[in-house]
């Protein structure tokens, strides 16, 4: 049997889709890139703006044929469409599909199908990894995190999940209404699952949460984010440790001196600050002030030495005027981030901002201050990354894209070289930069390296 799953949204939706997938290779199932192959077929979705939604509720009216051809096909919707509470409104509209999953929790679709009588097979051996010319083999047991068969050993990073929900609510945001309440994974279980992705040729993970400096708030007298790194350090076989998305009010100097310890950690830190203007982030309960903020990137960048720093940013919320906006132009052309990532506020239901609120900033003109600020964002960008030309980075190779051998440094900066010689995917290679523009860099082996 077969399966084919369509992710939308962020980095937490692709852990949820590769939990899923794992629960389904257990079974016995393997995965499809063509929907109209497959005897199992799931859309994980996003609705934390309009435009994903609208994409997914047109992809699941796309598939229905399939159904409707064949009536064994299993149809499954997971995701934030779903959310945590019963999706009574999608059964009524959707009445195709056989089961919604919640964020996070495949169970419902593994007894499903288990119902229909698919069952793991008994002394199964196909779960091991054979690498290199020693042809050495990790036993993976049902209990581990057992990638796709086609990932194994090939997948470079990964990402896992370490606190779901969030309990900060945000007026903006609908994720606390579909994810639920925060809930952190026990620390046993988050180094069980790394340790599972090493085995299987994973090289770097990323820790996720939706706000990831909260891990172990809920749990009595649990670990903190710090103590978690430091427990995924020293994995043997891994090579790097990232974390997003953290929160200006979470951020403390601990973290930050663990940063600066770690080895492993790369020093790249995604902190949204949504908005430059004091009053705009009062009405988003944010929580601080731009000088608060400011204050935060500068502390960042004392204690973590050459880090990168990104950030979140939300253009045309309800009330924002042109001087408000024009606040958070200046504090982005000011800090000189090296990623920002610029949306276009959309009304979220069972949201703060979209039952206090009115929508009043036109959407043309929400999408001009969004152009300005990847406008400028380009010009920021590419002044920093101007400053590596000449210099040697090291790149952590994700695959090989076009020709070129693509990876990323420990700044998260996207750098690519040309060698017809060597497979680098997975492995770490001195790039000297001879060419940069704002979104990637290009470059050659260093002297030594070929």
């Amino acid at each position: 049997m077969k399966y084919h799953i369509t992710t939308y949204g962020c980095q937490m939706n692709t852990a949820d889709s590769q939990k899923l997938a794992s629960e389904m290779e257990k079974l016995g199932l393997r995965a499809t890139p063509l929907a109209h192959e497959a005897d199992v077929i799931v859309l994980n979705t996003c609705v934390v703006r309009q435009g994903p939604e609208d994409k997914a509720a047109a992809r699941l009216m796309s598939l229905k044929p399939l159904k409707q051809k064949n009536p064994a096909l299993v149809f499954g919707v997971m995701g934030c469409m779903v959310g945590v509470r019963e999706p009574k409104a999608l059964r009524e509209k959707f009445p195709f599909v056989d089961t919604f999953l919640p964020p996070s929790d495949p169970t419902a679709l593994v007894e499903l199908l288990r119902a229909r009588g698919v069952q793991a097979e008994t002394g199964r051996d196909d779960y091991w990894l054979e690498r290199d010319a020693a042809e050495t083999r990790y036993a993976l047991q049902d209990a581990d995190f057992i990638l796709p068969a086609h990932e194994r050993g090939q997948l470079v990073s990964a990402h896992v999940p370490i606190v779901f929900g969030c309990n900060h609510v945000c007026t903006f945001c609908i994720i606390p209404y579909r994810r639920g309440v925060e809930r952190s994974r026990s620390l046993d279980e988050i180094v069980a699952h790394a340790r599972s992705l090493i085995a299987q040729g994973v090289k770097e993970i990323t820790l996720l949460g939706q706000i990831v400096d909260r891990y172990g708030y809920d749990l009595p007298d649990g670990p903190r984010l710090p103590e978690l790194l430091r427990a995924v350090h020293a994995l043997e076989g891994l090579e790097r440790l990232r974390f997003l998305t953290s929160h200006p009010n979470y951020m403390d100097d601990r973290l930050l001196d663990t940063i600066a310890e770690l080895p492993k950690v790369m020093e790249h830190i995604e902190v949204p600050i949504q908005a430059g203007d004091d009053e705009v982030l009062k009405r988003m309960k944010r929580g601080y002030t731009v000088d608060e903020y400011r204050a935060l990137i500068a502390n960042i960048r004392a204690r973590v030495p050459n880090v990168s720093i990104a950030t979140d940013i939300i253009v045309g919320f309800p009330g924002e005027t042109e001087k408000q906006f024009q606040g958070t132009y200046d504090i982005l052309q000011e800090l000189k981030l090296d990623v920002a990532h610029v949306a276009m506020y959309s009304p979220r239901p069972n949201t703060a901002s979209a039952s206090r609120f009115p929508d009043d900033v036109p959407q043309e003109e929400k999408e001009r201050r969004r152009i300005a600020l990847d406008d400028l964002q380009a010009q920021v960008v590419g002044a920093i990354n101007a400053q590596f030309l000449g210099q040697t980075v090291e790149a952590l190779v994700e695959d090989n894209h076009k020709g070129r051998w693509k990876g990323r440094t420990r700044t998260n900066k996207l750098v690519f070289f040309q060698d017809d010689a060597r497979d680098w995917k997975g492995k770490l290679a001195s790039v000297k930069i001879n060419w940069t523009g704002p979104w990637s860099m290009l470059g050659e082996l260093a002297e030594g390296e070929s």
